[in-house]
């Protein structure tokens, strides 16, 4: 651990764990950019209590959009959804209310990402309910 307290790096992968389903291992990835990342934004940043994991992915949402960080929405929406935090209803009101603010060619790359991630799930739903050659019709 390059200059971090076992304590921060523990939660936060912890908290990484918790809102992404992942964590940075720190035997793979070391440098000061995964301290600040794994130790400060995740374990003193994300848990603070004043706002919830949903709050937090909202803002980041946002600014994701903003900055039209498409794959990253990716990874915001596809958490959101596996967490059941927003609805793909909701992923696409998020998309419509920030296409107004972030204006329509960014929106583009917002929405593109949020019905990939819609589409993939769907996908994934239909395969696990499909009937296989063993369990017959």
């Amino acid at each position: 651990m390059s200059g971090s307290t076992g304590d921060a790096r523990a939660a936060g992968r912890a908290k990484m764990d918790e809102v992404y389903g992942f964590s940075v291992d720190p035997d793979t990835i070391e440098g000061p950019y995964v301290d600040v990342t794994v130790d400060h934004l995740f374990g003193a940043i994300w848990t603070r209590e004043a706002l919830d994991i949903r709050d937090r992915r909202m803002l980041t949402i946002g600014v994701l959009a903003a900055l039209g960080q498409s794959p990253l929405l990716e990874i915001q929406f596809r958490s959101a959804l596996d967490r059941g935090e927003l609805s793909e209803e909701q992923v696409r009101e998020i998309v419509l209310h920030l296409a107004h603010y972030i204006g329509w060619p960014l929106s583009t790359g917002v929405n593109a990402a949020a019905e990939k991630i819609i589409a993939q799930r769907a996908k994934a739903a239909a395969a696990a309910d499909a009937p296989t050659e063993e369990s017959g019709p």
